[in-house]
Formats: C-alpha cells, structure tokens, sequence
C-alpha cells in the first residue's frame, strides 16, 4: 500500500491498551488538506465518538492554511470519519459492553486522500505505564549490549 505517514499520536500508544484499528476516511474541506499535506496538525488530544450510527473526530488540530484567506477552516472543527455500517456497529457494540474508547492513532495519505487509523483502546492504569516504560529501557539496554 502506497501511504506516506503525516502524524502519529504517540501519547495514544503510551496511555492506552490498543486492540482493535480501523482505517477511516475523513471528510475535510480544501485549505484543510492543504494544510495537512504540509504537517500541520496536532493528534495529541483528539478522540472519536460513534453518534447516530456516524462516526465523528473531536479536537483533531489543523492549523489554518497560510494563503487560505477568507476560504480558512476553523482549526478544531468536529470532522466525519467515513467507515463502513458494520464496522461502525462493531465499534458500538465493543464500546457498550468493554468499555473501550476510540483513539486516533496515525494520519497518513494514501493515493492522495487522507486517511485515518483508528484504534478502539482502553486507559492504561499508572503501573502499566511504569511497566512499559522500564521494558523499553531493558531492551534498549540489551540492544546496546549486544551491538558492542
């Protein structure tokens, strides 16, 4: 699959449980592809909510393009994530009975249209971030080892 990566939310994998992911098309306006083309968007605290059997993403950043003049999006703009009835049910059904939220995860372009992956996720408690963060300093000290 031909897809170039614009952001990932990287705060999403450090405070969640990811399970299951989703790659959703979003409905956006002109200057708004623009400026993600260029790298201008923010995922950090952005969440999705499923509302009337459509699913929406919540303070997705993308900052207002630089020759957009009077034709300029709004930056935090609620945007409809295009996905198929059953995967959106799927998702609905999962969030009622486990409790699970839906993350962004990564934008990226594919064949030019903007595409996002999804995750349905759940909250890391404070000792599994501990956890995960000692792991990575294990393996990145065993990763030194081995290359001397």
């Amino acid at each position: 699959m031909d897809k170039k990566v614009i952001s990932t939310n990287r705060k999403a994998f450090h405070d969640y449980h990811i399970f299951d992911k989703y790659i959703a098309g979003i409905v956006l306006t002109g200057t708004e592809i623009k400026s993600i083309r260029k790298g201008m968007l923010n995922l950090k605290d952005s969440y999705a909510k499923i509302d009337n059997g459509e699913i929406f993403i919540y303070s997705m950043h993308i900052s207002p393009y630089e020759q957009g003049n009077r034709y300029n999006h709004q930056p935090e703009r609620v945007r409809k994530l295009l996905l198929n009835k059953q995967e959106i049910r799927k998702m609905s059904d999962k969030i009622k009975k486990e409790g699970y939220t839906i993350v962004p995860l990564e934008l990226f372009l594919s064949h030019g249209f903007a595409k996002l992956e999804i995750g349905l996720a759940k909250g890391k408690k404070l000792y599994d971030k501990r956890e995960a963060i000692a792991k990575k300093t294990i393996d990145r000290d065993i990763a030194r080892q081995i290359k001397k």
